[in-house]
């Protein structure tokens, strides 16, 4: 039996990792699937303050009240710039760091920083013509995102939330050596890729990470459950 926390990304909750949680379940897991302040049933909790130091709280508490040791921390999406903060915090209670779809960020990076230039220039608009401080959810996210069923567009598009701005321009501050001493996987999508994420697949190759690619869209818990679900089982050594 592994143990998993699954952290979904911006605009998401918990809720994202409904069917895989069930399968890896099933199959003997623990597994834990927090929702970050400010998102998904959370959403009540989201304010101007919350940023990454935030959602970095929200984690190292879960691991230390749940006292979760050998712990596959599976981090999609947004959730990837935590990754270096969390194994300086947490790192002797992790067993490994598992990439799905993610950003990296350096130390000194916030996550505008490691987007494409324009992506960033075009959320600071958004989020300048609006209110100041949170990016709207948007069903027009789903095809960035390479969501196409029509079944499951319908039961997403009304679950996904603001995400606070400070999130996206927080900077990590970490030591890299934290992460050096880590296990690192990296799963890439591939139908539809996201090409802003393609130079943190090249990253982690260069690196000597594991890598996996799964035949889906970036929403890969959503898309492709059993698959998705699988993967995880077999990087965690089933």
């Amino acid at each position: 039996m592994a143990t998993f926390v699954l952290v979904h990304g911006a605009m998401h909750g918990g809720w994202a990792w409904r069917e895989v949680r069930a399968r890896l379940q099933r199959a003997g897991h623990l597994v834990f699937t927090p929702t970050l302040t400010g998102q998904g049933e959370r959403r009540q909790s989201r304010t101007p303050a919350v940023g990454v130091e935030t959602h970095l709280a929200d984690l190292t508490e879960l691991l230390w009240f749940e006292d979760l040791r050998e712990v596959h921390l599976v981090l999609h999406s947004y959730a990837g710039i935590l990754a270096g903060p969390l194994a300086q915090r947490a790192g002797a209670r992790l067993a490994g760091l598992v990439f799905l779809g993610a950003f990296l960020a350096g130390p000194g990076q916030s996550l505008l920083d490691v987007e494409p230039a324009e992506t960033a220039a075009r959320y600071r608009r958004t989020v300048a013509a609006g209110d100041g401080w949170r990016l709207p959810a948007s069903p027009d996210f789903l095809d960035l995102w390479g969501v196409t069923d029509p079944d499951l567009r319908a039961w997403v598009a009304p679950r996904l939330t603001d995400f606070p701005f400070r999130c996206q321009t927080d900077r990590v501050d970490y030591d890299p050596s934290a992460l050096d001493r880590i296990r690192k996987v990296y799963v890439r999508h591939t139908a539809p890729p996201l090409p802003s994420l393609t130079g943190f697949y090249e990253q982690a190759l260069a690196a000597g990470w594991e890598t996996y690619d799964l035949p889906c869209g970036h929403d890969m818990m959503l898309a492709a459950p059993e698959a998705t679900a699988e993967l995880l089982s077999r990087i965690a050594g089933d």
